[in-house]
C-alpha cells in the first residue's frame, strides 16, 4: 500500500486511528483527567476519590453496593478508595444495625466541610477547558448516550 492508496487515507480508511471512537474517548478521558489533577490536589483528592465524594454529597449514607453501582466500579476497586478517604477522615464505614451484612458509607464533618471547597472545582474546570457550560453539558449528554449504547451492545 502506498500513501495515495484509499485504504491509507485517514478520511476514508475505516481503520485510521483518528477515526476510531475508542481512541478519541481514551485520549479525551486521559487529557481531561489531567486538567482535574491540579484542581483536586489542594482538596487532597484524586479524581476517583472526588467521584466517590460527589456521590456521597448527593445523598448519604450509601451502602458500598449502592455506591459501587452509582460509580459503576466493582467493589474491589472501590474498597481502597473508601479506605483512603476514611484514613483521611472524610468518610466512615459502618455496618447497619438493622442489617449487619450491609456496610454503609457516611460523610464525616470534615467530608461535609470539604464540599464547600469543592464547589470551586466545576467553575475552575470550565475555565481551564475554555468551553461554555452548555457545550460541556451537550458533550456529557452525548457521552451518556454512547455509554448507554455500549451497555446495550454488551447485554445483547
Amino acid at each position: 500500500m502506498t500513501a495515495t492508496d484509499p485504504a491509507t487515507d485517514p478520511a476514508t480508511d475505516p481503520l485510521a486511528l483518528e477515526r476510531q471512537v475508542c481512541f478519541a474517548l481514551v485520549v479525551a478521558a486521559r487529557t481531561v483527567l489531567s486538567v482535574y489533577r491540579p484542581v483536586l490536589e489542594p482538596l487532597g483528592l484524586t479524581h476517583p476519590q472526588y467521584l466517590v465524594m460527589l456521590a456521597l454529597w448527593g445523598g448519604e449514607p450509601m451502602s458500598v453496593k449502592a455506591l459501587s453501582e452509582a460509580l459503576q466500579l466493582d467493589p474491589p476497586t472501590l474498597s481502597p478508595l473508601l479506605k483512603r478517604l476514611e484514613a483521611n477522615g472524610l468518610v466512615e464505614r459502618k455496618r447497619l444495625p438493622e442489617d449487619q451484612r450491609t456496610l454503609a458509607v457516611t460523610l464525616t464533618d470534615a467530608g461535609w466541610a470539604l464540599r464547600e471547597r469543592a464547589l470551586q472545582v466545576p467553575p475552575q474546570i470550565v475555565a481551564k477547558l475554555g468551553m461554555d457550560v452548555a457545550e460541556l453539558e451537550r458533550l456529557r449528554d452525548g457521552l451518556t448516550h454512547v455509554i448507554d449504547a455500549a451497555v446495550q451492545a454488551e447485554a445483547g
